[in-house]
């Protein structure tokens, strides 16, 4: 029987000294740009360019509270990962509040997964409406199965190394396209001005887009889905194995936070990525098609969207749209595939279901849910053909995960990280801020829809 190696246990012999200087770490990069390939697609070209041509620039504020608000979290799960030699839903299942020796939080999680595959289906019906445009003889619902075969081809074949590769060039192609664009948008009248951006940081919150904003904050930046999924990615990099097993000596903290500084480089570099190509597309959205007052809706979706490049650039910028959509809808259909598949079959382990040290059966998992979950998103789109309404609705449940996973994340680095790699005091500053922001907008919201 071939030997399959397990990324997920931790050996001895794994241990490897961490890089030292910015070009040999690098080459150790990779896990947040895949999670920037699932993160970078429904929330940006669809729900927030539809949040910008919904409210203009008055909430500018709130598309940047999503990209940096979450970041700290994401590095902190992290840290407790290379600290414990967990996965991100075993870490999460530490937690008090045990249902049947589970979580409460990993059982949420279930939940929001289910509903997040509404979320899926409009990312789908969005690819198949792109290709749609530039091939109409077939229609966008037929196209969504395509590409819908062809991702879970990619995923059910392709290694880490290989979607690593795959997602950095559709990433980086798709965010030099869209600062390209809004670049040359100074350059039309549609120009931007400083009264718009002062108007953007305005903390205005219309009580009317609260859907919009609210999905658009659990689509944009790296969200409570992408934080669990990004610690499998790392752990398949290697992060936490290279870190070797946990043991009372100093030459462990050192290497342990050694890897630690080299997961913190790779988050800067993941949310400097998810701001360049997420404010773009807002201000294109409040830039253009709010002034136009069309919002991207139904079957007519990616024909309005579009309009922001048509509009400002000229009918041939519609085929430089169509490429940018391609990639940045395909790459996300790539990476939230196969985040979602290891994190399932990891909860399968949480919930006895396999046994951790059995690989092949965690792989099997994969390989059913990777086929299984791209049918149902596929089926979501063919019942209802509006990637705005199947994304609004999904994104409203990921929303609400937000501040649980946060709350989580606070309380793992205070029982469960090991003190002596514990961050230092303005790290848990901004955690603590994230999570007291997270959780206090999460209750302006609930205000706002109940007494609006």
């Amino acid at each position: 029987m071939e030997y399959i190696p397990d990324p997920y246990t931790r050996r001895p012999d794994d241990a490897r000294e961490p890089p030292s200087g910015l070009g040999p770490t690098l080459k150790f990069l990779g896990p947040g740009l895949i999670v920037a390939g699932s993160v970078v697609g429904s929330g940006e070209i669809i729900l927030t360019t539809t949040l910008g041509a919904a409210v203009g620039f008055s909430m500018l504020w709130w598309i940047l509270f999503s990209c940096w608000s979450k970041s700290v979290l994401q590095a902190e799960l992290g840290r407790c990962v290379i600290s414990s030699g967990d996965t991100g839903l075993k870490a999460l299942n530490r937690i008090p509040g045990k249902i049947g020796g589970v979580s409460w939080i990993v059982l949420f999680w279930l939940l929001i997964l289910v509903a997040s595959h509404l979320s899926g289906g409009g990312i789908y019906g969005g690819i198949g409406q792109a290709v749609h445009q530039a091939v109409p003889a077939i229609e966008s619902k037929w196209w969504t199965l395509l590409l819908a075969a062809l991702g879970v081809g990619i995923v059910l074949t392709g290694t880490y190394r290989l979607i690593e590769k795959m997602l950095t060039l559709m990433v980086v192609s798709f965010t030099l396209i869209t600062l390209s664009c809004a670049v040359l948008l100074q350059f039309t009248e549609y120009a931007l001005s400083w009264d718009n951006l002062r108007a953007g940081l305005s903390f205005d919150f219309p009580s009317f887009a609260i859907a919009t904003a609210l999905a658009a904050f659990g689509a944009t930046g790296v969200t409570a889905n992408e934080n669990i999924a990004y610690t499998y990615w790392c752990t398949e990099k290697g992060y936490s194995r290279f870190a070797g097993p946990a043991d009372s000596s100093d030459a462990w903290v050192q290497r342990a936070r050694g890897w630690i500084r080299v997961l913190q480089t790779d988050v800067w570099l993941t949310l400097v990525v998810l701001t360049l190509a997420t404010v773009p597309f807002y201000m294109l959205g409040a830039g253009v098609l709010h002034r136009l007052g069309q919002k991207p809706d139904g079957l007519e979706t990616i024909a309005i969207l579009s309009n922001m490049y048509t509009k400002t650039l000229g009918e041939w910028a519609f085929w430089l749209f169509m490429v940018g959509a391609f990639f940045v809808l395909f790459s996300t259909l790539v990476s939230g595939l196969g985040g979602s598949a290891r994190i399932f079959a990891d909860s399968m382990v949480v919930l006895g279901a396999i046994p951790k040290d059995n690989y092949r059966a965690r792989l099997r998992v994969m390989r059913i849910f990777t086929v299984i979950s791209p049918t149902v998103m596929t089926l979501c789109y063919f019942i209802v053909e509006n990637p705005v309404w199947l994304l609004t609705i999904g994104g409203i449940f990921l929303a609400s995960l937000a501040p649980i996973v946060a709350g989580g994340i606070v309380y793992l680095r205070y029982r469960h990280t090991d003190p002596r790699l514990a961050p230092g005091a303005k790290t848990d500053g901004l955690l603590w801020a994230s999570f007291l922001s997270i959780l206090g907008l999460a209750g302006y919201v609930i205000y706002l829809r109940f007494n609006g």
